[in-house]
């Protein structure tokens, strides 16, 4: 099973953040793939990822209006990660489907 890690956030931290980590995990679900979703919004940092789960994850999302707390984790991990803003993974999910089956590994490799 593929594993989905994802960090969102939004100008205010609110409905934006919340509404795109759902729309990263009912997609996730609906395509057969394990997600966790770190939310850094009005209420700090939730769900935070370990450094295992970034170590371990097929494919990142970052889905930010604005800079990442700790961004800095996720160096190193370039290939395997991509942005998308929060709007678009809510109002087009379809697109976001196609970009983590663009990052995922290809089987034997």
């Amino acid at each position: 099973m593929s594993k989905i890690i994802a960090v969102t956030s939004c100008a205010t931290g609110i409905a934006h953040s919340y509404m795109a980590a759902e729309a990263i995990k009912k997609a996730a679900k609906k395509n057969g793939w394990k997600a966790h979703v770190e939310i850094q919004g009005a209420l700090g940092v939730e769900n935070r990822l370990s450094e295992t789960d970034i170590s371990e994850a097929d494919v990142i999302v970052l889905s930010n209006d604005v800079g990442l707390t700790d961004g800095s984790r996720f160096e190193g991990f370039e290939s395997k990660t991509f942005s998308m803003a929060p709007h678009s993974v809510i109002q087009n999910p379809d697109e976001l489907v196609k970009k983590i089956r663009e990052h995922l590994p290809r089987e034997g490799s």
